[in-house]
Order: structure tokens, then C-alpha cells, then sequence
């Protein structure tokens, strides 16, 4: 059943992938504008939280996703190689992937919802009242338009939405490598090496691994240090600096130091408004965070979902108001996720361990799905 109303997409990531499928499975026309020639995303591996999981959930692709995956037993903190915690995560939904991986299921997800995804195309601006420009000159109108085209998001600037961007002080490299588990056994035989590591070293210099296990074969290792550390922030990474200070880490260093890489500044990007008339913007183009709670994909892919939700539900005249109202109640969840995440980023308080309870757990257990999600409890 179709509804005869047509989404016009910017970005053929996470987000827009997410939108455009919850999108195509209420009835609507929805095409993917990806400016890329080839449809495939950046990056090594993903935590993604139960918030995400259940968007995944009803879009039918949490088997796909999970056929190779990985629910570690606990999320392990060291300093200097000395455990602080072992957080088990009891009652929470989490699991590690690949980027590919999560993304090949997003993309044939949306493919099997009848999205059409068109690769080399661009959106370069849009209007509120929906009327989209393409980079070759022409023009498109649609019903609602999703701005799911990144950090530096055409989208949203074409609507010259303000914006502000929050730079910290360190930055991660992120690889995707073969997990040598017999050979970090041999190295530290007493370590479970099928747990999330974050082994932090604030002195003599302040360098961070992340060890986060994706699969049986595959592990995503994220490389922290501080954005004025030539050294450290270098790529391809020294890796006489890092095996001096991770030796335990020597067999998946070696194989981060044959790659390439990149190294990101971590960022936070706050905008004044989500909305404009039918034009509505997720993920890094409206809220772009620190990765301390990897909640980057999870906000995204949370919002995409309650996005099609509401825009579903609201009438074609309603459809503006519909589009500030769904962000007056979302918007709080992610902005607290992104507050959360900066503060980490800023202080560095990971370090200490113990860090997933309480309030910063908020994000990962908010169930996007749950139709008396904002009902006021009497």
C-alpha cells in the first residue's frame, strides 16, 4: 500500500538509509540521493545500543546484523594496563559490527522496502516548501525532504540554519583489522580478550586503544591522542610509539600500522532547529557528537525512525507542524547524549571506569519504537 507521497533523501549513510527505509515501509516514494560514485561507507567497527537495535528491529534487519556480530561479555577499563571495572551490562542490549557489515544490511533493508538508491547524485540545497535542488541544475518536489548528508550537510546550509561546533582537545584513528586472538593470549594469557577494552594511558602521555571484538575474525581498535600530538595523531601510525606504551597490543598494532588511516578531531555540531518547513535534518548533519557513548549512529538512527513516524502521521497540511513537534519531544534525548558525550571528551573521566550507569545510560536503554514512549507517567 502506498500513500502517493514522495521523501527525497540527502545521504545514503546510517541515517538516511534508516529514514528512507522506515519511510518506504509506511507507503511512501522514497529515493536516496548518495553523492558518492560507489555506495559503501567509512570506518572500522560500531557499538550500536538498544535504542538502535530496536529501530533495527522493525525494520527487519537485526538477524542479518547479528549473524556476524558480537555481544562481548563485559566492557573492560584499564589505566596503564590495571583494570579499574568490568561493566557487565546486565538488562542492557548491545552489540559490536563492522561498519561494512551494518551498512550492506541497512542498504539491502532499504533495497527490499523498494527505495531507490541512486548513487552520483547530489542534493545541493533544498527549500522549506520542499522543492530540492540537484548539483547538475535540476529540480525535484517532494513531500517531506531528509537532510541526512553529514557534517558538513548542503541541506542544512542551503537553509541557512545556524549552527555551532565544539572542538575538543583529542582525536581517534580507526582501523579495522584481523583480531590475532591466540597471539594476544600468548602475550597476556589471563586477559579475556572477547571483552570491550579501553586501555588508557594518562601518563607519561595521554594515548588511548579502544579493543572493541566485531566478530570471530575481525576487530576494531580506535587509537586516541590528543590533536596537538604530532606524534601521536600521525598516520600511518608510529608504531614504535604505540607498541612502547600498549605492548600487550603489539599483534593488532602491527596490522593498524600497514593501513592508511585518518585522524578525526573529535566535535560536537549543535544546530538551532532540525526543521524548516517540509525539510527536516538527522545525523551528523544536525547533531554530531563526541564518540564517548557510541551514540553517534544510535541518535541518528533513532531519530530517523521516529522522523518517519511522525511525518507519517501527520496530514500533508499538518506536515510543518508535525515536523517541529516531533523534534520538540526527540531532540532532548540526543542533546542530552551529545552533552554527555562533549563532558567525557572534555574531561577524560573514562579513564576512571565504571562510567555506563545511572543517567548516561539514558540513551542506550530509550526505546524509539515505544509508541507511550512520552506518556506522562500518573
Amino acid at each position: 500500500m502506498t500513500t502517493g507521497r514522495r521523501a527525497e533523501v540527502s545521504g545514503a549513510g546510517f541515517a538516511g538509509l534508516t529514514a528512507a527505509t522506515a519511510l518506504a515501509r509506511r507507503g511512501w516514494n522514497v529515493r536516496v540521493h548518495e553523492r558518492s560514485a560507489e555506495l559503501r561507507t567509512e570506518g572500522a567497527g560500531i557499538v550500536l545500543w538498544g535504542n538502535s537495535l530496536r529501530v533495527l528491529d522493525k525494520l527487519g534487519a537485526t538477524h542479518d546484523l547479528e549473524s556476524k556480530a558480537m555481544r562481548s561479555p563485559a566492557y573492560e577499563t584499564r589505566m596503564n594496563n590495571t583494570i579499574q571495572s568490568q561493566e557487565d551490562m546486565e538488562g542492557v542490549r548491545w552489540i559490536s559490527v563492522t561498519r561494512p557489515h551494518l551498512y550492506r544490511t541497512l542498504l539491502t533493508a532499504a533495497r527490499e522496502a523498494g527505495v531507490e538508491v541512486v548513487s552520483g547524485s547530489e542534493i545541493s540545497g533544498a527549500t522549506p516548501e520542499g522543492v530540492v535542488t540537484l548539483a547538475d541544475g535540476d529540480t525535484v518536489e517532494a513531500d517531506l525532504v531528509v537532510g541526512a548528508d553529514g557534517v558538513n550537510s548542503a541541506v542544512r546550509d542551503s537553509l541557512n540554519i545556524p549552527l555551532k561546533r565544539e572542538r575538543s582537545r583529542d582525536g581517534i584513528t580507526r582501523f579495522l583489522v584481523p583480531r590475532r586472538k591466540a597471539d594476544l593470549q600468548r602475550l597476556e594469557p589471563d586477559t579475556e580478550w572477547d571483552n570491550y577494552i579501553d586501555f588508557w594511558n594518562l601518563e607519561p602521555r595521554v594515548l588511548r586503544v579502544l579493543y572493541v571484538p566485531c566478530n570471530e575474525d575481525e576487530v576494531y581498535i580506535a587509537l586516541m591522542a590528543p590533536v596537538d600530538d604530532a606524534q601521536g595523531s600521525r598516520v600511518p601510525i608510529d608504531l614504535d610509539l604505540w607498541t612502547a606504551n600498549f605492548p600487550h597490543l603489539a599483534p593488532v598494532l602491527e596490522e593498524a600500522a600497514a593501513l592508511p588511516g585518518r585522524y578525526y578531531g573529535y566535535q560536537t555540531t549543535r544546530v538551532d532547529h532540525w526543521t524548516e518547513g517540509r525539510v527536516a535534518i538527522i545525523g551528523d548533519a544536525a547533531h554530531a557528537m563526541c564518540p564517548a557513548l557510541a551514540q553517534g549512529a544510535g541518535t541518528a538512527m533513532q531519530n530517523a525512525w521516529t522522523l518517519a513516524e511522525a511525518a507519517t502521521a501527520a496530514s500533508d497540511a499538518d506536515l510543518a507542524q508535525a515536523l517541529i513537534d516531533w523534534e520538540r519531544l526527540e531532540r532532548p534525548y540526543t542533546d542530552r547524549a551529545q552533552d554527555r558525550s562533549q563532558y567525557y571528551a572534555d574531561t577524560r573521566q573514562m579513564a576512571e571506569g565504571s562510567q555506563f550507569q545511572g543517567d548516561i545510560l539514558e540513551t542506550a536503554l530509550y526505546d524509539p519504537t515505544d509508541p507511550k514512549r512520552h506518556e506522562v507517567a500518573v
